[in-house]
């Protein structure tokens, strides 16, 4: 299936933006040479334009020029996706290594978390995650014995354990997601290619199924110049004023 022009158009301004060629603060082309140079119609252009407002990279519309705002694309903090469906929608090229992978009892909080008995096994994987060849971020995630089990024999180079788990038709609801910063510690520092000490953006997850069970605790530390997060509220006309 041929990618839609759109998505091409916001790729390639994307990639101008993250290179530099659109520095923050600078004004986009206008729609009619956009139009005139990716020969598309009025509405690819600005359904791409669109694109870049909600990843955050550029500001303006009605009638105000575009400008970029931003070389890091926001991950909304509605959405519920792999980081590699989350890379490919935002130009960028996945990628894993796997650090480790094991099966033994968890520490204290996270079998609290989970809502197991310390005594229980877990499967816990560290893995390191790949932005064009990049170092991006470092995932510590940790199953419930019966949903990890499989993922030893797996090979999870390939690809997302998100869209695995969910084709091996484990049920993956909700989540529950707590955003920080933390420093780099020795292991981060190692294989994020960073100092140690350096800031991180932190994100804790903890995945249930559609009754409420935990099923995965995961924490992801992101290196902050390839990740940031948009929170969007919208009060409801029904919500009533405390």
């Amino acid at each position: 299936m041929a990618t839609p022009l759109y998505r091409s158009i916001a790729a390639e301004l994307r990639q101008r933006i993250r290179s530099g060629a659109l520095p923050v603060g600078a004004s986009l082309p206008s729609e009619a040479h956009l139009c005139e140079e990716f020969s598309a119609s009025r509405g690819p252009v600005r359904q791409a334009l669109a694109t870049l407002r909600d990843e955050g990279l550029i500001g303006g519309g009605q009638g105000k020029k575009a400008v970029v705002l931003d070389a890091v694309p926001s991950q909304p903090f509605e959405s519920f996706l792999s980081f590699t469906r989350r890379a490919e929608l935002t130009g960028h090229t996945p990628g894993q290594r796997l650090q480790e992978i094991a099966l033994r009892r968890p520490e204290p909080e996270v079998a609290a978390a989970l809502h197991i008995d310390p005594d229980d096994l877990v499967v816990q994987l560290l893995r390191l995650r790949l932005l064009d060849g990049r170092p991006a971020m470092l995932e510590r995630m940790t199953y419930v014995e019966p949903v990890g089990r499989p993922l030893i024999a797996a090979d999870l180079d390939s690809g997302s354990i998100y869209a695995m788990l969910t084709e091996w038709g484990v049920d993956l609801h909700s989540a529950r997601h707590t955003f920080d910063a933390v420093p780099a510690d020795a292991v981060d520092a190692r294989l994020l290619n960073v100092p140690e000490g350096t800031p991180l953006l932190r994100e804790r997850r903890l995945t249930t199924d559609s009754q409420g069970v935990p099923l995965e605790w995961s924490e992801d530390r992101y290196r902050s110049d390839v990740a940031s997060v948009t929170v969007t509220n919208t009060r409801s006309s029904r919500t009533a004023m405390l």
